[in-house]
């Protein structure tokens, strides 16, 4: 399967997993909102409805309405045991399940309870009538055995409320519907975003090891035909051979060194690298490295010279900043002239202590400053490659920095040159 095959069909996994997720919070979402403000509207409702109930079960029904259903002049009359709520209505029922009041407070709504049939409703429940009319209806046994009631039916007219509900159940599933289409094109956009560092490591990890590949690859190949090359020869003296042995010795280095760095980028990039932290006094450390340093110059007819005078001391793995101080050292060494010039000065501030190794070599290009720690980078492969260097010493030297939560950056050293700069907190 390509690359790209991969790369989309993951990005398509993204895409729906993302798509999912939103509908199913929006759903959710929705869900309870939707309940609560119905939960929220029938609330009061159903508190007058019980609150009535109670009422009933301990003084009985208000005399007018435990009496509607005989002549007009044998209905009781008086005063109230309690004050009736205006929004309920009540309905009373005999023991055959037949309505019994047709006349009083429910002769307002006409003929719409003839065609209703009783059934319990405890705790409230919503009701239709004439496929219009919504009540909240709440049923209760007769508290007084000796009346023809048998059940008592309080009924709340909702309608009000019942398109409220209406209402904003429209207005929510048209906002979900916008919402779930939002989530799809916000998919789409995650799932570019959530991809782009894939790709990048992706591409980073092909190029490393088509370059780690091709690295490993030289040596080995020279080391292999030389190899060949003296077994034709099984009674030559080493003497004779000498070239050919100090040739494969200096492969052989070189590749110790390119698969030691390679190991110690592939346990950084796992992490699995632990840094021995302790305290470090920066001149005299950076004096003791620099010495072997001042006299591989010397030899070379270059200038190498220290002005260390920071004063400060810093918690950092000694053996990792040995290792950086080395890598920088060695390429100023690399890459200056005769009569060529190299400075490292250290100093400091209240919170962090500077390093700067700059040298008046042969310099870098513009591009090439933005490139210099990425790995295998090197400005002049050619040239690098009789230098020896595989491209990942200032990777390295990138990582250490960066792990003691530091920064690097390389600069053009004026007139000519390269400044490596490097910050570090106290």
């Amino acid at each position: 399967m390509s690359e790209n095959k991969i790369i989309t069909r993951q990005k398509m996994t993204f895409v729906i997993y993302n798509f999912i997720a939103f509908t199913l919070i929006f759903s959710i979402f929705g869900l309870i909102i939707f309940s609560q403000m119905k939960l929220t509207l029938y609330s009061k409702t159903d508190v007058d409805l019980f609150s009535f109930k109670r009422n009933i079960e301990q003084q009985g029904l208000p005399p007018l309405q435990k009496r509607t259903y005989g002549p007009p002049d044998e209905r009781q009359r008086g005063p109230l045991p309690f004050m009736p709520n205006p929004r309920i209505t009540i309905l009373t029922w005999n023991q055959n399940g037949e309505l019994i009041n047709t006349e009083g407070n429910i002769g307002y709504y006409g003929d719409i309870f003839s065609d209703l049939a009783l059934a319990p409703t405890d705790p409230p429940t919503t009701i239709v009538i004439d496929g219009q009319y919504h009540f909240r209806s709440l049923t209760l046994p007769d508290p007084d055995p000796q009346d023809e009631i048998a059940t008592i039916q309080l009924l709340v007219n909702v309608d009000g409320e019942q398109n409220v509900i209406h209402n904003f159940q429209t207005i929510l599933i048209i906002c979900s519907v916008l919402f779930i289409l939002l989530s799809l094109a916000a998919s789409f956009i995650l799932s570019r975003q959530t991809m782009k560092p894939i790709i990048r490591s992706w591409n980073k990890q092909v190029e490393f090891v088509e370059n780690a590949s091709h690295e490993l690859r030289t040596p080995l190949t020279i080391i292999q035909n030389k190899v060949e090359l003296l077994l034709t020869t099984p009674f030559e003296k080493i003497m004779d051979k000498f070239e050919s042995i100090a040739l494969i010795l200096s492969e052989t280095r070189r590749l110790s060194k390119l698969t030691t760095d390679l190991l110690t980028l592939a346990r950084a990039d796992s992490s699995e690298t632990q840094l021995v932290m302790q305290s470090v006094e920066l001149d005299p450390f950076v004096r003791e490295v620099c010495e072997p340093y001042i006299e591989l110059a010397q030899s070379q007819s270059k200038h190498l010279w220290v002005e260390a005078q920071s004063g400060a001391t810093i918690q950092a793995d000694k053996s990792r900043i040995h290792q950086l101080l080395v890598i920088l050292l060695d390429n100023a060494i690399k890459y200056t002239g005769k009569n060529d010039s190299i400075l490292v000065k250290t100093s400091a501030d209240d919170h962090f202590v500077h390093c700067e190794i700059s040298d008046t070599g042969i310099g870098i290009s513009e591009e090439g400053l933005q490139q210099i720690f990425d790995r295998f980078y090197r400005e002049d492969k050619a040239r690098s490659r009789e230098k020896g260097g595989a491209g990942l010493g200032l990777s390295i030297a990138q990582w250490i920095v960066n792990s003691h939560h530091g920064t690097i950056k390389a600069l053009h050293n004026q007139p000519k040159g390269t400044i490596i700069r490097i910050k570090l907190p106290k």
